[in-house]
């Protein structure tokens, strides 16, 4: 029990120790949950692109009168809403994905029987 704050690679304390087998359940859901939002931010990113490719689409097989008064979105509205819709949402993808590579870690490297110590982030969702 020397081990009790243990400190991360990153220099925080890890959580309290805990039974591997009462915290295998609780991981798996957890990494379920971080799938399905890791799935959703992507079908969000990917709707975005394609209402995208379809406007774009559509504005160049307009004429060109029909350009000129239409109007198209200045460069630096579309750089906003691309860093909105898919920067920002692909950085929170890549955090997730490496939440659930944590915790697949985790139940990879301990056995049921050993007393293991979980991250704060997962520890919270945990209680």
């Amino acid at each position: 029990m020397m081990m009790l704050k243990a400190l991360r690679s990153d220099g925080r304390p890890q959580g309290t120790p805990r039974k591997a087998a009462e915290v295998f359940p609780f991981l798996e859901a957890y990494i379920a949950r971080k799938e399905q939002q890791v799935l959703e931010i992507e079908q969000v990113v990917e709707r975005y692109e394609v209402k995208r490719m379809k406007e774009e689409r559509a504005y160049q097989t307009m004429s060109s009168l029909r350009r000129m008064f239409s109007g198209k979105k200045p460069d630096h509205h579309l750089a906003v809403e691309y860093i909105h819709y898919v920067k920002k949402p692909m950085e929170q993808v890549r955090k997730l994905r490496a939440e659930i590579s944590q915790a697949k870690q985790i139940m990879t490297d301990s056995k049921p029987g050993d007393v293991i110590s979980i991250p704060e982030e997962i520890e919270e969702q945990l209680s």
